[in-house]
């Protein structure tokens, strides 16, 4: 509204119909970043795609352009449908096992050493997939970030992809060893397959020195402080043009700064005074309490938020083979002995969604099974009843004390999720006699902890509902899958995700999915909390963006379309 009444240019977004001010150049973008990464070799940990996204590009992108209504970009779920290409132009699939793409003419690398501006060929590309997997160009092992991405997998683990071939100049074949639904967007834009510069890897081994990353993208990494902040610079023969407005070659601002914080106190004070024009998942800055939004909005009305959710952050675990989390009767009573209406009420302020869901997320709607369709004898298992619960908890062997208390145990809690919530929850599980201490872990600790069973001392922070491809929700309880945090061992559960993983045909799968996803409630496996929103929060003076979470598998290269109302800053004083 300011900016039409100052007689600014105004165009209209082609995804949402809303009017805005004109795209326009320069500036500098800063956003907060709140997980750095191990390492920014996306082949050896993951998440190094929140130092290099915006510098390496993939195979594939996410369709900005799309209509909002058809997919809105507010979850991590990606339809297939939605990606159009990026480093590849187009791409055909001859048989069920081939796929071919054709490689972007045109597409220079930065002019930087050693790569010096040279073009991009299909080369380039087959000697980053031998790398990630040990199929070729001196690379006979898998790389380390390889094992946590079973979508190149077959059900058993083992990898897929039998081989990559640059056949000529411009074209590159993948082989696979046996159809795999879902395997052209894994490998279009998932990570790790952000294509990085072989001369570089060629001369240093790796691309863990920030100095030496080379990419294609629209900037250039040209400032890295460890635990303070990373700079963007323009590249200014960058390739791509807008997809809403394609006159336009990208990126719009000169310069985009990520400041590296992990104090939310610290996030709030940056929005609050200008100082930062954008937080949500890029940088993994979201805001994760309802409080914490509420509280910015009443200080700072001026500030847009953005609700967009993409799991519930509210589920425990355990080890599933261990008393007493092996008795299924005490996983239903920890169930029914928390009230989520009511700390939805209170406590989130009424953001949240209440109604149970198994591990796969409610934007896979053709993949589950929707509550009220569940059996009643299951429903009444998810629902608040505190008096059954104690009852099944006398009926499994764990009476009240003289003290009153059933048993002990300790919740291990991951650092970067809302602890303020999972204390709530311990106070319903001691109102049922379960004695519980809270302790808190930091990131790799508790990662460690989900990995390894032996080290638990009781219930972890865990995740449910995801929106990320389904195979991979299951596969999170798949004996054989390498990474079981509730460690389960069901050859029932084993043999129904096999033959969902398995699937040729895409309505198969949805029904195969759902059946084993509604075994895994029926097993209550992990206990299950609200899905509360996470909210992104931009400045005014940010344009173009329309809540977006992520832009395919933790990229966040659409910081790249948006632009800066620099007169607008300027009149409010920044």
């Amino acid at each position: 509204e300011a900016a039409a009444a100052a007689d600014k240019p105004m165009v209209t977004d082609p995804t949402t119909g809303n009017v805005v001010s004109a795209p326009e150049y320069g500036g500098t973008l800063t956003y907060v970043n709140m997980l750095e990464p191990a390492s920014i070799d996306p082949a050896i940990v993951l998440i190094a795609s929140h130092a290099i996204g915006l510098v390496n590009e993939k195979l594939g992108i996410p369709n900005w352009a799309l209509d909002r209504d058809v997919h809105d970009y507010r979850t991590i779920w990606l339809p297939e449908s939605a990606i159009i290409g990026r480093l590849a132009e187009s791409w055909e699939m001859p048989d069920a096992t081939t796929y071919i793409f054709k490689i972007r003419k045109g597409v220079h690398w930065h002019n930087k050493a050693p790569m010096n501006g040279r073009e991009l060929t299909a080369s380039d590309i087959e000697y980053n997939q031998h790398r990630i997997w040990g199929l070729g160009s001196g690379f006979t092992e898998p790389a380390g970030n390889a094992p946590l991405y079973p979508y190149v997998k077959n059900p058993e683990g083992l990898l897929n992809i039998e081989s990559v071939t640059a056949t000529d100049k411009w074209t590159v074949v993948f082989k696979l060893k046996e159809p795999v639904l879902g395997t052209l967007k894994d490998i279009t834009v998932q990570e790790p397959n952000f294509v990085l510069a072989p001369e570089v890897i060629e001369q240093y081994g790796d691309v863990t020195d920030w100095r030496n990353v080379v990419g294609t993208g629209p900037f250039e990494l040209t400032d890295y402080v460890e635990g303070s902040s990373i700079t963007y610079t323009k590249n200014p023969d960058y390739w791509g043009f807008d997809e809403k407005y394609p006159q336009n070659r990208l990126p719009y601002v000169d310069e985009i700064r990520a400041l590296i914080t992990k104090d939310e106190a610290t996030v709030l004070s940056l929005m609050r005074t200008g100082k930062a024009d954008f937080i949500g998942k890029a940088g993994q800055s979201q805001l994760t309490s309802v409080d914490a939004a509420m509280s910015l909005q009443r200080t700072n009305p001026e500030l847009n938020l953005w609700p967009f959710s993409y799991f519930a952050q509210t589920a425990m675990t355990f080890d599933n083979q261990k008393a007493p989390w092996n008795d299924i009767r005490v996983r239903q009573a920890i169930q029914m002995a928390i009230d989520l209406e009511t700390i939805n009420d209170t406590y989130m302020q009424g953001w949240a969604d209440t109604t149970p869901t198994g591990p796969v997320g409610r934007a896979l709607k053709e993949y589950t099974t929707p509550f009220e369709e569940w059996p009643e004898e299951i429903k009444k298992t998810y629902r608040y009843d505190p008096a059954a619960a104690e009852a099944l908890l006398d009926e499994a062997g764990y009476p009240r004390g003289a003290d009153g208390i059933r048993f002990q145990t300790v919740y291990e809690h991951a650092d970067a999720f809302n602890l303020d919530y999972y204390q709530i929850v311990m106070e319903y599980l001691r109102a049922i006699g379960i004695g519980v201490e809270v302790e808190v872990k930091d990131r790799t600790s508790h990662l460690a902890l989900k990995r390894d069973p032996e080290i638990r001392q009781g219930m972890l922070t865990e995740v449910s509902n995801r929106d990320t491809p389904p195979i991979g929700s299951l596969s999170q309880v798949y004996s054989k899958s390498g990474w079981n945090p509730p460690n389960v061992n069901d050859p029932i559960y084993d043999a129904m995700y096999v033959a969902a993983a398995a699937a040729t045909a895409v309505e198969e799968q949805m029904r195969l999915v759902a059946e084993a996803d509604m075994y895994i409630i029926e097993k209550h496996w992990w206990i299950v909390g609200p899905r509360v929103p996470l909210f992104a929060v931009t400045q005014p003076w940010l344009i173009g963006y329309n809540g977006e979470a992520e832009f395919g598998s933790n990229d966040y290269v659409f910081l790249s379309r948006l632009w800066i109302d620099q007169e607008l800053k300027e009149a409010m004083g920044h």
